[in-house]
């Protein structure tokens, strides 16, 4: 069978896409700035308009003026399932396809689905429904976004379990911040509009500091203008042609060092809408039949989060990283490398300075960056 040559290819994307229903997400700092209530009140315009809109699921969180707003809303009943003795209930994804809405309300996009289910993520949900030519509406918090997990940490003291990659946002058609102001925020909380009585003072212990929910809001600010400005950067053709960017984001089998590759790398390429990779040279010392179990885990579970991110995973065997990661970097037409800085203790400097000297030679006379991510 011949291969599809490149204009055909191109068509072909271009029909797809078209085809593709389209995709909105609201975003926010946290929960209870009003992503469902605005969903919602968006759900109740384009019923107005004649459009076929349905509630595929909507978590109100017993929140009375949301939930009031559900009122003259066609809703598609969730699918019910049982879990350790518990009926649960899932966004019913065969049934949103089967009814075919022009418009689908899907809330809670970074959900993780419950054991059994065909997809493990409800961003993955979505996607099937997009596939399907339906348009989605959907809602997440800043702090779900795949390679902000680590700057939300540090602010917050909380690590989210519950995470999206960032090529979900990067899928979406619109973005849509729901901002309000700390003080607006911690109001709503003290009004019990956002979580029971009995969590109140809790949160406002934790999460809910105003200096926390400044940081949060920044992040969730940026996040959208990025987001304008790679939509404005693809759709609207540039007069002068600029340097494609191509990252490289190097890795080894710390797993600590390797996650904050993976993540930092992926908000540069997220930033610059780049294609982006992520190299692990496998040394003599870490073959197959010598590398600890432990270590062979951590690379697994850290070539799956970049791949979710949207990263190809490159895998070398070679004694001389430098050398690899020059190789790599100019087959693959890289033009910035991104390293972790080394753990401070005398030997891994000396090897990591070696290392870093032979890139430097080696790049001098190339076009490449070098970046060392802390």
């Amino acid at each position: 069978m011949a291969e599809t040559n490149p204009s055909a290819q191109h068509f072909l994307d271009l029909i797809k896409r078209s085809r593709r229903g389209k995709f909105k997400i609201y975003i926010g700092m946290s929960a209870g700035v009003g992503k469902t209530f605005r969903m919602l009140q968006e759900a109740h315009a384009l019923l107005r308009n004649g459009i076929d809109v349905k509630i595929g699921y909507i978590e109100t969180h017993h929140r009375q003026e949301t939930h009031e707003l559900l009122d003259g809303l066609p809703v598609i009943p969730r699918r019910k399932l049982f879990y350790k003795g518990k009926e649960l209930d899932e966004l019913d994804v065969q049934a949103v396809i089967s009814l075919r809405p022009e418009v689908v309300i899907v809330d809670e996009l970074a959900h993780t689905n419950i054991e059994g289910s065909k997809n493990d993520k409800r961003w993955q949900d979505v996607f099937e429904i997009l596939e399907a030519g339906i348009n989605v509406i959907s809602a997440v918090n800043i702090q779900h976004i795949e390679s902000l997990n680590e700057e939300v940490k540090g602010i917050t003291g909380v690590e989210v379990k519950e995470r999206i990659p960032d090529s979900v946002l990067g899928a979406a058609d619109e973005v849509v911040n729901i901002d309000l102001t700390a003080d607006e925020l911690i109001t709503r909380l003290k009004e019990g509009k956002i979580y029971k009585p009995e969590k109140i003072q809790t949160a406002l212990s934790n999460f809910f500091k105003a200096d926390h929910i400044l940081q949060l809001r920044e992040l969730a600010l940026k996040e959208v203008a990025s987001q304008v400005e790679r939509k404005v950067e693809s759709e609207i053709p540039r007069l002068v042609a600029s340097r494609r960017e191509k990252f490289l984001a190097c890795i080894s089998s710390n797993e600590g060092t390797a996650r904050h590759v993976i993540r930092k790398t992926a908000r540069l390429a997220s930033y610059y809408n780049s294609k982006w990779y992520v190299l692990y040279v496998q040394t003599p010392k870490e073959s197959q039949d010598k590398i600890a179990l432990d270590k062979q885990r951590h690379l697994i579970n850290n070539f799956k989060l970049a791949t979710e991110m949207g990263a190809e995973i490159i895998r070398v065997q070679n004694s001389n990283i430098s050398q690899a990661i020059i190789e790599v970097a100019e087959h693959r037409e890289i033009t910035t490398i991104c390293l972790g800085k080394p753990h401070i203790n005398l030997f891994r400097v000396i090897l990591a300075t070696n290392l870093f000297n032979n890139l430097l030679k080696k790049l001098s006379s190339s076009d490449i960056d070098l970046v060392i991510l802390s």
